[in-house]
C-alpha cells in the first residue's frame, strides 16, 4: 500500500501547472522540470518515483523501466505514446495514461493556419514586407475553397480537420489502414497513391509505430501534384527531410509546413537543426500542434486525473496498455489490484485462495487485453499477509497493489 503523502512525482518538459496542482492537491510530493530528459539522466532521476508524467520529447526506454523500481504508471501528457516502450511497461505492470482528444482541436486550427497562409503564400509576401518590398502581385496566390485536400491519417485529428476543411469549401480525401467512417462529403481512397495524385494539399496525421519511420520520402512527393503544398504535425521520422527539401528546392511543391522533426532540441532556447531552415514559403514550428493554452490546461487535468484515480482507485479507464476497468469504490472494504498473465483459470485461482482464508469477496470485475488481464476485488473485513503472499505467489502474477 502506498502512503499518499509519500507518492513521488516527477514531471518533465514544462507540463501544465494545472497538473501540478491537481497532484499536489491529493498530498503527493511533485517535482516539475523545464525540459526532458535523456536516457542516462531519466536512470538517475527514477528510482522511487512512483508517477512519471512526461510529453514528446522524453524516451522511456526498456532501461528506464528497469531502474524504476517504484514506478505504478506512467502518464504522457500528449497524443502520442511511441515514445513509451509500452511492452516492457505492460511486463512490469506499470499502467500509461495519455490525452487522446484534450489537443485535437489546437492541431487542427495550426493545420488550417498554414494550409491557408502557404495556398495565398503568406509567408513571401511576409518576408518581402520585413525587406521593405512592396509585391501586390496575385501570382501562385489561392483561395482554399474548391481545391482538393488529402489527409494521411483518419484519427481524431483527422476526422475533425475533414470537417472544418470541408467547411472552408475544400474538397476532402482520405487514406487510413483501418477501416473508418468518412464523415460529411469526404471521399476514402483506396491508395495512398491515389490520394497523392488528387491532392493539392497532403496533410499528415499518423503515429510514431517504428514501421512508419521513413513513410514518406521522395517516391511519394514525386507522385504528388505539381506545386502541391506539404503538412506534416505527427511524428518527425515518418518523413525524411532531405527528401522533402528536394521536393521543394526542385519545385515539385510550392510550400510546406512542418511542425515535428526527426531530432528535436531538448529544451526552449535550444538550437534548432535542420536542413529545411531558410527555405520560401516554407512554415517551421517547434512541436507546438497542441501547444495552446486550453490545450495544455486540458491535458493536464485530463492526465492527472487518469494517474490520480489509478494511484487511489486503480482505475484504468482509457489506459493504452492495460485492460479497461472502473470498478465504483464501496465503503468498508478494502481493494487489491492484480495484474497477471492471462491465462484460463487465474480468475478462480484468486477466489480459490480468497476462499481458503475465509475472505469475503465485495465486489470483483476483471477484463483481459491480449498478453495480460487485469482484476479488482474488493474485500471485506480483515485479511492476513499470506494472503497476499499467496496472490504474489501465483506464476501468473505481473504486480499485485493493495490500495486501502
Amino acid at each position: 500500500m502506498i502512503d499518499q503523502a509519500k507518492v513521488r512525482v516527477l514531471l518533465l518538459e514544462s507540463i501544465h501547472p494545472d497538473a501540478v496542482s491537481r497532484l499536489e492537491a491529493e498530498g503527493y510530493q511533485v517535482e516539475s522540470l523545464r525540459n526532458a530528459l535523456d536516457e542516462v539522466e531519466l536512470i538517475e532521476r527514477i528510482p522511487g518515483v512512483h508517477l512519471l508524467g512526461i510529453r514528446s520529447k522524453t524516451q522511456v526506454t526498456a532501461k528506464v523501466l528497469e531502474a524504476a523500481d517504484s514506478l505504478v504508471a506512467i502518464g504522457a501528457f500528449c497524443i502520442g505514446t511511441d515514445q513509451i516502450d509500452l511492452g516492457t511497461a505492460s511486463k512490469a505492470g506499470v499502467a500509461v495514461f495519455n490525452a487522446p482528444f484534450s489537443n485535437t482541436r489546437s492541431v487542427v486550427e495550426l493545420a488550417l493556419a498554414e494550409i491557408i497562409a502557404m495556398t495565398r503564400r503568406l509567408t513571401e509576401k511576409n518576408n518581402l514586407m520585413h525587406e521593405g518590398v512592396w509585391d501586390k502581385a496575385a501570382v501562385g496566390s489561392h483561395e482554399v475553397r474548391g481545391r482538393n485536400l488529402g489527409i494521411i491519417g483518419y484519427g481524431n485529428i483527422g476526422t475533425q480537420l475533414s470537417v472544418l476543411a470541408e467547411n472552408l469549401g475544400m474538397h476532402v480525401f482520405f487514406y487510413d489502414t483501418a477501416d473508418k467512417l468518412a464523415l460529411g462529403n469526404a471521399q476514402r481512397c483506396s491508395s495512398l497513391d491515389e490520394l497523392l495524385e488528387l491532392s493539392d494539399v497532403v496533410t499528415m496525421h499518423v503515429d510514431g509505430r517504428p514501421g512508419n519511420a521513413g513513410f514518406f520520402g521522395a517516391e511519394q512527393f514525386a507522385k504528388m501534384k505539381q506545386g502541391a503544398i506539404f503538412l506534416n504535425l505527427s511524428r518527425g521520422i515518418v518523413v525524411d527531410h532531405g527528401d522533402l527539401r528536394d521536393a521543394l528546392t526542385s519545385g515539385r511543391l510550392s510550400g510546406a509546413a512542418v511542425d515535428v522533426f526527426p531530432t528535436e532540441p531538448k529544451g526552449r532556447g535550444d538550437e534548432f537543426v535542420s536542413e529545411l531552415r531558410g527555405l520560401p514559403n516554407v512554415i517551421l514550428t517547434p512541436h507546438i500542434g497542441g501547444s495552446t493554452e486550453e490545450a495544455q490546461a486540458d491535458i493536464g487535468d485530463f492526465v492527472a486525473n487518469k494517474l490520480n484515480h489509478f494511484v487511489q482507485e486503480g482505475n484504468t479507464t482509457l489506459s493504452v496498455n492495460l485492460p479497461s476497468v472502473a470498478l465504483p469504490a464501496q465503503s468498508g472494504t478494502s481493494r487489491i489490484v492484480h495484474v497477471h498473465v492471462n491465462m484460463p483459470g487465474v480468475l478462480a485461482q484468486v477466489n480459490s485462495i480468497l476462499a481458503e482464508h475465509h475472505v469475503n469477496v465485495e465486489g470483483q470485475l476483471l477484463s483481459t487485453r491480449g498478453e495480460y488481464g487485469y482484476l479488482i476485488t474488493d474485500i471485506g473485513g480483515a485479511f492476513s499477509d499470506d494472503v497476499l503472499d499467496k496472490l504474489r505467489g501465483m506464476s501468473q502474477t505481473v504486480r499485485l497493489r493493495v490500495l486501502s
